[in-house]
């Protein structure tokens, strides 16, 4: 005799379907449905009872439940109404709804709250915005546990010389230590994405190091548009030029320098470039200390890139 199924006990997303409200893929709406993902993320972030934590897309509230047993508080910040009023019923009445404070809008356009650590399954569209307005975020929380699209998370991680190795890669480890956790697959996900996922933990580096982080990033965004250049070449093309002469006039008149008739950015540049031995290099095989070197020459020598 065929063994006949049994309908499993219907979990909260399932409840909100039947209510019809169905999950927007278009703002990156994937619940996470298997709770072995779930507590692990928990677990990973090491949650004390004094701390509050801060989560970004709780959705139907999986994961919000799990944080709010473990933590003093926690914020979270939905963008959907309708999520958000399912939440709110789902620790109503329990004594969590006390320690729940929901904040309703795009977590990009609104200020971040005090926080000890954030868990999230993020929207991913939002993945590298969200990274450095947490990474950017003062006072410094201790760490951050949150799901990515699985090459986005790769990218985090990848070292000077690998394929995936760019600017996201050098800028995310500048300011944190980056550890990839575990791949989730895209059944864990209701409904599901179509891309394979990953669990990233952050630490962020506290005492930060000591350079102008929109600087950096111009030097790095420069670097790292053809990655597989020389810096040489990537320094030649016309809108870098102009983009940095212009710099180069704002500082020398803050500075009362007079920029003598025949001055060429370009000569400048690659004067910069090879004598310190950078011309012949290429940023996929570059680490962050060759980087900051780099900055401080140009900067030595008045360039600047913001």
């Amino acid at each position: 005799m065929p063994k006949q199924r049994v309908n499993k006990k219907s979990r909260v997303h399932d409840q909100v379907y039947r209510q019809g409200i169905l999950f927007n893929t278009g703002i990156g709406q994937h619940i996470l449905k298997n709770p072995l993902i779930v507590d692990a993320m928990v677990l990973k972030a090491s949650i004390r009872n004094t701390e509050t934590v801060l989560e970004v897309g709780p959705g139907t509230g999986n994961m919000t439940i799990k944080l709010l047993e473990k933590a003093k508080r926690v914020v979270a910040c939905e963008v959907d109404p309708r999520l958000v009023a399912e939440l709110q019923k789902r620790v109503q009445g329990t004594p969590y709804h006390n320690k729940l404070h929901v904040i309703v809008g795009d977590v990009l356009k609104s200020e971040l709250p005090f926080f000890d650590v954030c868990v999230a399954n993020l929207p991913y569209k939002i993945s590298s915005p969200f990274v450095f307005k947490l990474l950017l975020h003062r006072p410094f929380f201790r760490c951050a546990v949150l799901m990515f699209q699985q090459e986005f998370a790769q990218r985090m991680v990848a070292k000077p010389g690998d394929k995936l190795y760019c600017r996201l890669s050098i800028n995310t480890q500048l300011l944190a230590k980056v550890h990839h956790l575990m791949k989730v697959g895209k059944n864990n996900f209701k409904p599901p994405p179509k891309v394979e996922s990953s669990v990233i933990r952050l630490e962020p580096i506290n005492p930060p190091p000591p350079i102008n982080f929109q600087e950096w990033d111009g030097l790095v965004r420069i670097a790292f548009v053809r990655k597989n250049k020389t810096l040489g070449a990537a320094f030649k093309t016309k809108q870098v030029l102009a983009m940095l002469e212009k710099n180069y006039k704002i500082h020398c008149s803050m500075k009362n320098i007079e920029i003598d008739a025949g001055f060429d950015m370009k000569e400048k540049l690659m004067s910069i470039l090879d004598d310190n031995e950078f011309a012949q290099m290429r940023a996929r095989t570059m680490d962050i200390d060759d980087f900051i070197r780099l900055l401080k020459c140009f900067n030595e020598s008045g360039i600047h890139f913001s």
